[in-house]
């Protein structure tokens, strides 16, 4: 629709006038449709328009590319009259989305088109945002004699990844009718390494008086982070037209660029507007360094500030005054912008200052410093903050190269575990203890945590139990090289006075990542604009930490059995093993005399029921080989006792009086049996009989005799891995016996089944003799005719 003209205005209030009304200027109003649309395409990232050409640059799977549409003419199908040329880009993969799509890039690509002097008449001023007209020398040495003799325009496109590429607009339209190779008509002019933010032209010489049309003579390429290049045709030493390329660093980030007159180069960053000045001339607006012939470039940019931040979009307009300039620019809060310069305030003679406007002056500038001030205090702080973070990390990753390269052999950094009883709050606990040693030139400071992990297996008897895990995490703080630091932790019994044996205990380092980086990752400049793309990205991972374990420690029956009949009296640390008794019931006791003992399920088992029983037979040579010289001088059957409590307490007592059997007490008060005697094995070899050693336990509680069992067996497992490692080989056997045995203990299991699936189908009468079968049956189970060789 037609927009309302300024005569229209005057007309509509004089006759408003007349009538006593008032109407303000309506705003126009342009409807669009869904149907305007154009190019209804997700890949599509650049566009520009060249007199009947729409030019696009899309993002293709593997490669940008740059596409040529005929464009709508008015009042036809706003939709393109047909593609007449395309061409791909040779440049690096995209970053591929989730489901193999190109995802959108962080910088969009740059589109500009640059006409030779033939080509077609300006249209404006060349520093439009049109296009622009380069001069005919530039433009050959740019883009070749094909593309002047041709005086066709060139599409430069600039890339997120740095490169500068052109395309000749007719020979991309050719190429559709008559295919060649798509290498040969990209040329790549430059790589800036680094996102290409703006491209443009500008003229840097003067002008003569009896010139009318305005050429530029030098392209200008802006780079994100500041990089700037500068191209011009010049003149070598031996008098030959060759192009002059000049890089130069500019304060970055940059958000957006034009060019003016004059040679000025306009750039934003979020912190200030700056200005440049290519031209040649000196003028109050020249901050360059200069150096060699006529015609060259500068050496040296130094941008002069306009104090104004955070400009998203900026364009030159046309309507300045004669060395002046006008800027449209745009807010990155969204607020719309002219910025007038005027180079008649720059002039280097004194002006006069009124008092008013001096102390206004005086109070700007006050501002200014304090919220630089803030700014730099802010920064620095920031700074520390994350140089504190840089040497806790790479702290931490020395700390975690030593102990993972430690595989085999001491560990710089060890955590030893052991376990006793404690007399607490009247009630004997199992503890375990836990010292962390730091045998490393490394200290562990701020982040580090040791996490201990108590895993507690299910009740065998009861099938509907878990495993359960309890994890203490203890902050490190401050342990040096050579430094330890003990931690104890109650086992159990819990609440319901149970201890489930065996529960594994395991250590680990932590490093919290979340506490070390996190703060330093979260601070943001408070002078930023919120709204910049500048984003810090969620690096850390979801488990905010690196683990590294240390040791894991199962502690078993053996090591929870107590012996207070072999403890001597003044090594006796614990109280009775039944909590204290109230003084009152004690002295009632005494006066009235003895009383029955309570009849309880664990006590009527043990009075009237056969002992559980189970035995393990392992050979002589093999508890020799495996145990050395460190029992020389002392019976097998002690040696192998004292083996097997080797990580209890009463060890010690037993290497002292030589036993071979004890009698200690489980952590529910039961006893269990352990004995170890010498037998021989007849049956199974036929050189002879072999010598073996019989391990054998007994207990009231079936529980806690199972328990005990399956810590020896453990200990045995390991024994034998270890022994087959060294290649020891086993005497001849007899295989007969050997199958007799595996087929008795089949039966065995399959009688095992039938009495299970009886038991669930008799009543309780009946049950009672399946039952007492069942037990028999188990009992010949666990005392095997097999031996370990």
């Amino acid at each position: 629709m037609r927009s309302v003209s300024r005569d229209d205005k005057d007309d509509r209030d004089d006759q408003d006038s007349e009538d006593g009304q008032v109407d303000e200027l309506p705003v126009p109003v342009i409807p669009v449709h869904p149907d305007t649309c154009v190019l209804p395409s997700a890949t599509l990232h650049a566009f520009t328009v060249l007199d009947d050409v729409l030019i696009t640059l899309a993002q293709g799977p593997t490669q940008w590319k740059v596409q040529l549409f005929e464009c709508p003419c008015p009042g036809e199908d706003p939709r393109p009259g047909g593609q007449i040329g395309e061409v791909e880009l040779s440049t690096c993969t995209p970053p591929a989305g989730s489901l193999g799509e190109p995802t959108a890039p962080r910088f969009l690509p740059v589109l500009c088109c640059a006409s030779p002097p033939g080509s077609r008449a300006p249209h404006g001023h060349p520093w439009g945002s049109g296009g622009v007209t380069l001069e005919g020398a530039l433009f050959g040495l740019l883009f070749g004699t094909d593309a002047s003799l041709l005086e066709s325009p060139v599409i430069l496109c600039g890339l997120p990844d740095g490169q500068l590429c052109c395309v000749v607009l007719k020979t991309l339209v050719t190429s559709r009718s008559a295919p060649g190779d798509p290498k040969a008509l990209v040329k790549i002019l430059h790589h800036l390494e680094e996102p290409v933010i703006f491209i443009g032209a500008l003229r840097t010489e003067p002008l003569s008086e009896d010139v009318e049309d305005v050429y530029c003579d030098c392209l200008v390429a802006l780079g994100h982070h500041g990089r700037t290049l500068a191209i011009k045709a010049s003149w070598d030493e031996a008098g030959h037209l060759v192009p002059e390329l000049r890089e130069y660093s500019l304060p970055g980030p940059v958000l957006c660029a034009a060019c003016g007159r004059g040679g000025r180069v306009y750039h934003s960053t979020p912190s200030d507007l700056c200005v440049v000045d290519l031209a040649q001339e000196v003028s109050p607006w020249d901050l360059t360094q200069r150096d060699g012939a006529p015609g060259g470039l500068p050496s040296l940019l130094c941008p002069a500030s306009l104090s104004v931040c955070s400009v998203v979009t900026l364009s030159v307009s046309s309507r300045a005054p004669e060395g002046g300039a006008e800027l449209l620019a745009l807010s990155a809060k969204g607020r719309l912008m002219t910025c007038s310069l005027d180079p008649h305030s720059e002039t280097p003679h004194p002006t006069r200052v009124t008092s008013a406007n001096a102390g206004q002056k005086i109070k700007e500038l006050l501002s200014g410093i304090g919220t630089v001030s803030e700014r730099v205090s802010s920064l620095k702080k920031a700074v520390d903050q994350r140089d504190k973070a840089l040497t806790c990390l790479n702290e931490a990753m020395n700390v975690s190269c030593a102990l993972l390269s430690s595989r085999e052999g001491p560990r710089p950094i060890s955590c030893t575990i052991s376990t006793s009883w404690s007399r607490l709050q009247l009630q004997d606990v199992l503890t375990a203890t836990c010292l962390l040693e730091n045998s490393s030139g490394f200290s562990l400071d701020r982040g580090w945590a040791l996490c201990i992990q108590v895993r507690r297996s299910s009740r065998a008897l009861d099938l509907d139990s878990a495993v359960s895990a309890i994890t203490y995490t203890i902050p490190v703080d401050q342990l040096g090289p050579g430094g330890q630091r003990e931690v104890t932790l109650p086992l159990g019994p819990g609440e319901d006075g149970a201890l489930d044996l065996p529960v594994t205990v395991s250590c680990a380092l932590f490093y919290s990542l979340r506490e070390v980086v996190g703060g330093a990752l979260a601070l943001t400049d408070p002078f930023k604009d919120p709204s910049s793309n500048e984003r810090t990205p969620d690096v850390l991972p979801e488990q905010d930490g690196v683990c590294l374990p240390l040791s894991e420690h199962t502690v078993d029956m053996l090591q929870g059995l107590r012996f207070p009949g072999l403890a001597a009296a003044h090594t006796q640390a614990l109280g009775p093993l039944s909590p204290a008794r109230d003084p009152i019931h004690t002295f009632l006791e005494t006066c009235c005399g003895p009383v029955s003992q309570p009849a309880g399920p664990a006590s009527l088992r043990a009075k009237y029921l056969p002992p559980s029983v189970a035995t393990v037979k392992v050979s002589a040579e093999l508890l020799r080989a495996a145990l050395g010289d460190d029992h020389a001088g002392v019976s097998l059957c002690s040696a192998t006792l004292q083996w097997l409590l080797a990580e209890n307490a009463i060890a010690d007592i037993v290497r002292a009086q030589a036993l071979s059997s004890v009698q200690g007490v489980a952590p529910d008060g039961t006893d269990v049996h352990l004995i170890i005697r010498e037998v021989a094995v007849t049956d199974l070899c036929p050189a002879g009989p072999i010598q073996a050693m019989e391990i054998q336990v007994e207990s009231s509680s079936l529980a806690n005799m199972c328990r005990a069992h399956h810590a020896i067996v453990g200990r045995l497992q390991r024994l034998v891995m270890e022994q087959a490692a060294r290649g020891s080989s086993p005497p001849d056997l007899r295989l007969q016996y050997l199958h007799q045995i595996q087929a008795n203990h089949e039966t065995l299991l399959r009688e095992v089944q039938t009495l299970r699936d009886r038991l669930c189908t008799e009543d309780e009468a009946s049950s009672c003799a399946t039952a007492q079968r069942l037990l028999q049956v188990y009992r010949q189970l666990r005392s095997p005719s097999l031996l370990l060789l």
